[in-house]
């Protein structure tokens, strides 16, 4: 399996010859869905959802998704697949599950969308806006570093509850030099505490497990 950070909250996941996306957002850049049989979105934020990436993808392309985004999309070409916590279904060579069923709270009086996690594998975790407890053991897990309704605090305490044997920081887009070298310290301590490989991947960069 083959992993490659593509920008902010979004990520290629590649095994086999086989490739989907997880999150293809507006904050990530450009060519998200290049060589792409799948997209896995976890709900309707437009760091998380760049619907006219969407719409203008090819008929061929297959999205597996919360019923809020489905709702967003609206009329697109794609082959929609609406899915929520507890499915399980293959895409692109991976067995995926879905877990989790919300977003985190963000701001007062706005109300909660909906928003899934993905376990791909049995082996990487991504909860999305949310710090989801996968339930289950995690080999790999994707954690939200930096949002509006996430703290340090929370962060820390999310690592040490899955206490994954990797961990890389995602939905970090939003930082300057100095949070992404923050993170870089808080995930190198963490690392050394769990004695665990837990760092921050660069756009671009790629990590592979066997």
């Amino acid at each position: 399996m083959k992993l490659t950070k593509l920008g902010h909250a979004c990520w290629r996941f590649e095994k086999d010859g086989r490739t989907f996306v997880l999150d293809p957002g507006s904050f990530s850049g450009t060519g998200l869905l290049d060589g792409a049989e799948a997209a896995l979105i976890t709900h309707e934020h437009v760091d998380h959802l760049d619907t006219n990436l969407i719409k203008s993808a090819s008929p061929d392309l297959e999205v597996w998704t919360c019923n809020g985004v489905t709702n967003t999309l609206g009329e697109v070409p794609v082959k929609i697949q609406t899915v929520r916590e507890g499915d399980v279904f293959d895409v692109a060579g991976f067995s995926v599950r879905v877990i989790g069923e919300w977003h985190a709270p963000t701001i007062p009086d706005a109300p909660i969308i909906q928003n899934i996690g993905f376990l791909i594998d049995d082996r990487v975790f991504y909860p999305g806006d949310a710090l989801t407890d996968p339930g289950v053991p995690v080999e790999t897990l994707l954690a939200p570093s930096n949002a509006p309704w996430l703290r340090v605090w929370d962060f820390i305490e999310y690592l040490r509850m899955v206490r994954p044997d990797h961990a890389f920081s995602t939905h970090d887009g939003m930082v300057n030099e100095i949070g992404q070298g923050m993170i870089d310290n808080f995930m190198t301590m963490e690392g050394k505490k769990q004695k665990a490989d837990m760092r921050r991947l660069k756009p671009g960069e790629s990590v592979e497990f066997a």
